[in-house]
């Protein structure tokens, strides 16, 4: 007797046939709507071992596994395929692929399992899991039972546990599946490695009956620096008022919710502005009955004015550099050690911008760029060709997108929403990413959208439609590297006259700097510190610019980037894989942005700003 022929899988052997399996399971109940606003609440981490196990087959969802009984082996009148309840352990957060070396290439679905212990389940009280991110299609199972799933593999998701728990010992069982699919975001092709697995923390809230859903707080973008919108979202039986305040304005209001549990004001304050030179931050309170939420938020103006950007009402100039997610050791697994040394070596460049690309990164990193002063583009990855016609990569594409906006809007560093980057310009992809960037302004107004646009270059012009329908127009271009000619550059910018600001969200070229890299040519560190001195050269001249990233900070591993010099890693690392080792056109560009900072300095003592 085998679990295909157990009442688990009801109808004989059909599981093994029925390619159907998973649709009971693919409800994407787990997205935006479901998030709950954690900032200031207390968590009980579940983040260590787990118990793992790859399924390459999809075999636990074909012989439902989630609902196998925990009996000691000897009781059993069948022989199980996987036991949930024993086996091999691995440590949440992780990738698999840096666990063990057979799972590098491994793209598939994984069982993680582990017990809850609850002891005592109070009326007044809800239970919440949250899941920071798991690449990228999970399904939630508990004591047996399916409660939903989420798409996207780098935005955090929630489900409530209140009512699924009993006391004792629950089972919490986590399907996690990578594969790179024609629907999802990003597709199947794309220029960085496809981990998988539970790779941010893992944790448990408990909180009253009423509680704070979601927390919006920022400075209304009317020039005038002196009002602050509000928006708490209440959910629970009791309607009394949202105590708000700001201490350090001292500023304290009480906010009536409506039929639907959303609260909003617009109160009078006039705070210090938070920018790249004086990051300041207010501690933000907003409580009703016994729940609480704090949240550190800084108030600032990002402005699109013709082709100029401006912060509090003064021009900007984004210095700045793109990252990856990525190391050699821990894959996509970041902490804040991590992040701090990406921030600390931006600053060493004179950077006070960074493209986080090309996906949400970790929340840490907006938070640190708030207390650090840095500036963030933030993006979703409607990456290359996205199935633009496909309503469910829309609904896939759009929960992402607003995922990152609830997670971060409270955070000043954000100052920029992008929808896409190098996608083929067709009716469908215009309609999408259009509907993307009105996405971003309904649920937050106060921020710039963008994208990396698309050059023809028989006509050495901007030439994308969607330009029409974002704040600034991002464009990737590697003269120097996959095009021959510095002055198509210019005149692109001649030739387009573009009316945005337009920012070089992406430049530069390979280095291998290793014993066996090439001392000349392509791929040599002489080469790229080259492209950047042209690149410095060219991109000085060109006013229609403000502002560059050149791509990228490190090395980065990523599969389809295999001759003999890069061996599954990018190289156009302004910094070696290692994280330390510095090229030489790092030097480079600090020393000309450090030049571009003075400049804007000179500007600002001018006008007086």
């Amino acid at each position: 007797m085998v679990l295909e022929r157990s009442e688990l899988a009801e109808n004989a052997l059909q599981c093994l046939h029925d390619e159907a399996y998973d649709l009971p399971y693919n409800n994407q109940a787990l997205n935006h709507q479901t998030m709950l606003f954690v900032e200031g609440r207390e968590a009980e981490s579940l983040n260590g071992s787990w118990n793992f196990c790859v399924d390459l087959l999809d075999t636990g969802l074909r012989q439902k596994w989630f609902a196998l009984e925990k009996m000691d082996p000897i009781d059993r009148i069948e022989p199980y395929d996987y036991d949930p309840y024993m086996g091999e352990q691995v440590e949440v957060p992780s990738n698999w692929q840096m666990l063990k070396e057979k799972w590098y290439f491994f793209e598939g679905s994984a069982w993680y399992s582990r017990p809850l212990m609850i002891d005592k389940l109070s009326a007044d009280e809800r239970k919440f899991l949250r899941i920071g991110a798991a690449q990228y299609d999970c399904k939630i199972f508990l004591n047996g039972d399916f409660l939903g799933n989420h798409y996207g593999g780098s935005t955090p998701f929630c489900f409530e546990l209140t009512g699924a728990l009993r006391e004792g010992e629950n089972w919490l069982m986590l399907c996690v599946n990578n594969t790179r699919t024609t629907d999802r975001v990003p597709m199947r092709n794309t220029d960085w490695f496809n981990y998988g697995g539970l790779y941010r923390e893992v944790a448990l809230y408990t909180t009253p009956k009423t509680i704070i859903r979601d927390l919006y707080v920022a400075l209304v973008a009317d020039g005038t620096y002196s009002r602050i919108a509000v928006e708490v979202q209440v959910d629970g039986p009791a309607r009394g008022d949202v105590e708000f305040s700001i201490p350090g304005l001292r500023l304290y209001a009480s906010l009536t919710p409506n039929e639907n549990g959303l609260a909003k004001a617009v109160l009078e304050a006039s705070p210090e502005l938070w920018s790249p030179d004086t990051p300041k931050l207010y501690d933000v309170v907003a409580s009703i009955g016994d729940d609480e939420v704090r949240d550190r938020v800084g108030f600032r103006q990002i402005e699109q004015i013709g082709a100029e950007l401006r912060l509090n009402g003064a021009p900007l100039f984004l210095r700045g550099i793109s990252v990856h997610e990525d190391d050699f050791d821990t894959g996509k697994v970041t902490c804040e050690n991590d992040i701090r040394r990406r921030f600390e070596h931006a600053r060493e460049l004179n950077c006070n911008f960074l493209r986080l690309a090309h996906y949400p990164h970790h929340e840490l990193a907006s938070k640190i760029a708030d207390e650090m002063g840095f500036l963030l583009w933030e993006e979703i990855p409607v990456y290359w060709a996205i199935d633009f016609e496909n309503p469910a990569t829309y609904k896939d594409a759009q929960n992402q997108l607003i995922e990152l906006i609830k997670r971060d809007r409270n955070r000043a560093s954000v100052i920029i929403w992008s929808v896409g980057n190098e996608n083929p310009d067709t009716d469908a992809r215009l309609d999408f990413m259009r509907s993307l960037a009105q996405t971003a302004k309904a649920y937050d107004p106060t921020r710039l959208t963008s994208a990396a646009c698309l050059i023809n270059h028989a006509k050495k012009k901007i030439e994308d439609r969607l330009s029409d329908y974002i704040d600034v127009i991002g464009i990737n271009e590697y003269y120097g590297w996959y095009e021959e000619n510095f002055e198509d550059l210019v005149e692109i910018g001649i030739n387009s006259a573009p009316d945005k600001p337009v920012v070089i969200s992406e430049t530069g070229a390979d280095a291998d700097i290793s014993s066996t890299g090439p001392k000349a040519g392509l791929f040599s560190e002489a080469y790229q510190t080259h492209v950047y001195e042209r690149q410095i050269e060219t991109l000085r001249a060109l006013d229609y610019v403000k502002g560059i990233s050149p791509w990228i900070l490190y090395d980065f591993r990523v599969e389809r980037r295999q001759n003999m010099f890069q061996q599954g890693r990018n190289k156009k690392g302004l910094i070696a894989g290692d994280k330390q080792t510095k090229k030489e056109a790092f030097h480079k560009l600090a020393a000309f942005y450090a030049q571009k900072q003075q400049e804007q300095e000179a500007c600002k003592n001018k006008n007086g700003k």
